[in-house]
């Protein structure tokens, strides 16, 4: 094999650290933003919260909403020493709310320039080392400091299905054996609130091999489930759905006055409840006139009797993880211009961290900058550069957040306007290519951010969607062709609902080309039954 030299030119990609740090804080959401914050406060001692209260709190609550005059805002700025070396988000989110995609900033993800992290070598204090974000929490709920309770704190407060039915068994005077029983039954419950397993099956786990012991235990079991069939919620001990409805059937004919209408279709309702629940779903009335010997007038009211009844006795007990939503942009009506409304997009304060280099540890390696250990110093020196670039990073994420919401709601002002009834399609490609961004960049900030409209919060992505073609050559957003069936569909008849035939011929005298498949697809995205299924008897 012969060896020898050779020259070969080629290309390729080199992220500089903060480049990635900046890919890496863009496509996270506010919760993450706010757990990496914390890391990195953690890890970098350059890096810190500034707790100070603003001015304004100083002069009680009462003050703090009083509307400031012109005049006293221009005296607190000029008597403020420190007003050039302090950046705050109010000062941040003003400036930056008429961001246009005429802009020549740097984009975010752009890697043509910025020092990395080794930095300049200089460790002077420099303007973006103050706070920025001074006017916002670090973390917020929205709750307040009073009696108002914390979400975490009303779902640790939560009573359990299984506490609630503890309880109750308490009341029964029950022997040792027996409340035994009772308590495991309880314990075996899903979250639904039925019993998976047989009787048997739990048994043979307890009981082992021994005959005897098995057929006490099976004794003992039995009596308990009856007592746990007794039990609030109605349902609750359950094996399947049709055990799960007589029980709670069984409960109200007990209640009921015998002889009494109410009291004849309760029995009825009863006698349906043991066919095959296959019967129910069809709302086959006919098998069921001829099954349970009722009047056409009488099985339909006990099937929608039934149909009140609960299918998930514990439902209500479930403890379902509470996830509140914090808009990263609010969109504020701010008058109109010849006619058209005009709208404000402005950053959420609340979102906004809040963060400054910790200027007296700065102080202290700028003056020890001929120290002995110039290994050390240099550490130190890189972990102030990564401080400052952390900021700038979180700055340019909230800025690229801020110019892609002011392009939507520029695109989307019908939306705002008039409703989802008026959503114009939208790509992200177009987005990118008014702001000059790639379109992987608008992917990752239009992911996990929310927007507060006048018509509620809606994820970025909401307002993105393909479009369908019209009569006039034009093109419609599927999002509002999905609203104009949820339209079509609420205003139906009871007992004769729209097909999605029907559906598709109606949105085709609207000008909208969109087949039954189409409508199908969109309607169970809307999770809206079929036809069959929302005919009212």
């Amino acid at each position: 094999m012969k060896q020898g030299l050779s020259l070969r030119v080629s290309q390729h990609l080199a992220l500089t650290p903060q480049l990635q740090q900046s890919i890496r804080l863009l496509q996270l959401s506010t919760l993450e933003l706010s757990q990496e914050v914390e890391q990195m406060l953690d890890d970098n001692p350059f890096l810190e919260l500034n707790a100070e209260e603003a001015v304004r709190e100083e002069f009680g609550l009462a003050q703090s909403d009083a509307p400031v005059s012109n005049a006293e805002r221009d005296a607190d700025v000029q008597s403020s020493p420190d007003t050039e070396a302090t950046y705050s988000v109010a000062d941040y989110a003003d400036a930056t709310t008429t961001i246009s995609s005429k802009d020549e900033e740097t984009a975010p993800l752009s890697s043509d320039d910025g020092p990395d992290w080794d930095g300049d070598g200089t460790t002077e204090m420099v303007p973006d080392d103050s706070e920025w974000g001074g006017d916002a929490k670090a973390r917020a709920n929205n709750l307040g400091d009073g009696d108002d309770a914390d979400a975490s704190e009303l779902a640790r407060s939560h009573e359990s299905l299984q506490s609630h039915l503890h309880r109750q068994a308490l009341r029964l005077r029950l022997g040792e054996s027996d409340c035994a029983a009772l308590r495991f039954l309880i314990e075996s419950l899903n979250d639904d609130g039925y019993l998976e397993d047989t009787l048997d099956d739990l048994v043979r786990g307890l009981a082992a091999d021994d005959p005897e012991h098995l057929e006490d235990l099976l004794h003992h079991f039995t009596v308990a489930l009856g007592l746990l069939h007794s039990l609030e919620p109605a349902g609750v001990g359950a094996r399947d759905l049709g055990e799960c409805l007589r029980l709670q059937l069984r409960a109200l004919i007990e209640l009921a006055d015998a002889g009494s209408d109410h009291h004849t279709l309760l029995e009825l309702a009863f006698s349906m409840c043991k066919l095959p629940m296959e019967l129910l779903a069809r709302r086959d009335v006919k098998t069921f006139i001829q099954r349970c010997c009722g009047t056409d007038a009488q099985t339909r009211a006990a099937i929608a009797l039934i149909a009140r009844l609960e299918p998930k006795p514990g439902r209500r007990f479930v403890d379902v993880e509470r996830n509140i939503v914090v808009p990263d942009v609010l969109v504020l009506p701010a008058g109109k211009v010849g006619g058209s409304p005009r709208f404000k997009v402005q950053l959420n304060p609340d979102v906004m961290p809040k963060l400054r280099v910790h200027d007296i540890y700065a102080n202290v390696l700028r003056n020890h900058r001929g120290g002995k250990d110039s290994v050390s110093h240099a550490a130190l020196q890189q972990r102030l550069q990564e401080a400052r670039w952390f900021i700038k990073n979180i700055q340019q994420r909230f800025d690229t957040i801020l110019r892609v919401s002011t392009a939507i709601v520029e695109r989307q002002k019908s939306f705002f306007t008039h409703g989802e009834l008026a959503m114009r399609p939208l790509v992200l490609r177009e987005i990118a290519d008014e702001l000059g961004l790639h379109e992987s960049t608008i992917s990752r900030v239009t992911t996990a951010k929310y927007m507060a409209t006048p018509f509620g919060t809606f994820e970025l992505k909401y307002f993105f969607g393909s479009g369908l073609g019209t009569e006039t050559g034009g093109n419609a957003s599927s999002t509002a062709v999905r609203a104009l069936i949820k339209q079509f569909i609420s205003s139906e008849s009871n007992t004769k609902p729209l097909s999605d035939n029907q559906i598709s011929e109606m949105l085709k005298e609207q000008g909208i080309e969109c087949a039954r498949r189409t409508v199908a697809k969109y309607r169970e995205g809307l999770k809206i039954a079929p036809a069959s299924l929302r005919k009212a008897l």
